[in-house]
């Protein structure tokens, strides 16, 4: 057993025992055991989840809300079950306020371009930071388009945290709407979400964070934050892809409009008039990801069977440890070195390509993420194409960190 794991069963968090929990962790990639440290853009499913998928097509196969049989009852609970789950899991006032999506995406385009009809008008402003995923621009500029809002956004300073005083200078009477990250999935920062929140709500706008690379790494209290949306996938939190979340203040989402016209978002229709559904179904046209829902809140209970704090501090271990085996590295530079950040670990190393670099990690069995990460302004902000980036989760452990460490200087020493 290693010291890091020895450490953490002291603490009550066991990753050996965790990581036993995820059945693809046992493989092998070009005949080498497999070190997965792509999670940041996707985390691999507990054996619960694929069992909760599993027992859905194998047992209760049918759709929701809208059968007598008792398939569609026992779906139906199952799937509201699931909505339950991560009510709790956000510490959300009402199930009223979880509305499930595909992801992270659909949830800030569902806010954006309905706000787009009920509330930005021409001369409004959306304040966004230079940290967000590309999912948390392009909407914003589509709806800006529209409305002829105008898209202000808060720099970063070189340690890759958004400029506190610059962030607070964009907030004015015209701000409408504040969208910002919790977590910066290419440089791992943690934003003060709460106190971002709180300084956009002082001049009237509303906010929606964007916690995609949030939930399985640090704790999310929907009240506590005090947002007006959250928006959440389930795929980055051990869950399937293809569901999400996105949490909405209940009295915002009574006043918005639907984003989307069919099935199960309406009560009454006729050809001269339709008659929506009460919250949360408003916005759930059609049949939903129903075994995705089911499954989500499968993630949502074996997260909570957790000590999650113990499992954090670990990856920060893992971070540490990383950061500590590559330190004297020629020509690498860590990209992002924020005072309150997640695992990840961003990097270039000068004379190597990040691609190359990803290619010959693949080669000794080490899955990591190469270029842009779908933030290209982050990268522009410090003059690269791109970088490498290896994300920790729960199940990684002190061995994935030092066949990291080993295999990026083999790398380095076949690039440079």
């Amino acid at each position: 057993m290693s010291q890091a794991a020895a450490i953490n069963r002291d603490k009550g968090f066991d990753v050996l025992d965790t990581r036993a929990q995820f059945p693809i962790l046992i493989r092998t990639v070009h005949e080498k055991p497999l070190v997965y440290l792509d999670n940041a853009a996707t985390t691999q499913k507990p054996q619960v989840v694929i069992d909760a998928l599993t027992d859905y097509y194998t047992r209760i196969n049918a759709n929701i809300h809208r059968g007598v049989h008792t398939l569609s009852g026992e779906a139906t609970d199952a799937a509201e079950g699931g909505r339950e789950d991560v009510r709790r899991f956000l510490n959300a006032r009402s199930t009223s306020e979880i509305i499930f999506t595909r992801g992270t995406t659909e949830a800030i385009n569902l806010v954006a371009q309905t706000l787009v009809l009920d509330l930005l008008k021409p001369g409004d402003e959306v304040v966004i930071t230079g940290l967000e995923h590309h999912s948390n621009i392009v909407p914003w500029q589509q709806a800006c388009a529209r409305s002829g809002a105008m898209l202000r956004v808060a720099p970063i300073n070189d340690r890759g945290e958004v400029d506190p005083e610059a962030y607070q200078a964009l907030l004015n009477a015209r701000t409408r709407i504040v969208a910002i990250s919790h977590v910066s999935n290419a440089l791992g920062t943690v934003n003060p979400v709460a106190e971002m929140t709180r300084s956009a709500h002082a001049v009237g706008a509303k906010v929606l964070v964007d916690g995609a690379q949030a939930t399985a790494h640090v704790p999310v209290d929907v009240q506590a934050i005090g947002c007006d949306f959250y928006a959440l996938s389930g795929h980055k939190m051990f869950a399937p892809t293809g569901i999400g979340v996105l949490y909405g203040r209940e009295t915002l989402l009574e006043q918005m409009s639907p984003w989307q016209g069919g099935g199960d978002m309406i009560k009454t229709v006729s050809f001269e008039h339709t008659e929506y559904n009460e919250l949360p179904y408003k916005f759930e046209a059609g049949t939903p990801n129903i075994e995705g829902m089911i499954a989500l809140g499968a993630a949502v209970r074996f997260l909570e069977g957790l000590d999650l704090e113990a499992a954090y501090a670990h990856e920060h271990a893992l971070l540490a440890q990383v950061s500590a085996g590559l330190d004297d590295l020629p020509g690498l530079k860590v990209v992002g070195k924020a005072a309150h950040k997640t695992g990840v670990y961003s990097f270039t190393i000068e004379g190597a390509h990040s691609h190359d670099l990803g290619v010959l990690l693949d080669g000794m069995g080490i899955a990591i993420r190469t270029g842009h990460h779908c933030a290209m302004p982050v990268m522009s902000r410090y003059g690269l194409s791109g970088t490498a980036r290896a994300s920790f989760a729960l199940y990684n452990t002190a061995e994935d960190a030092a066949a990291f460490i080993a295999g990026v200087r083999r790398a380095a020493d076949m690039l440079v």
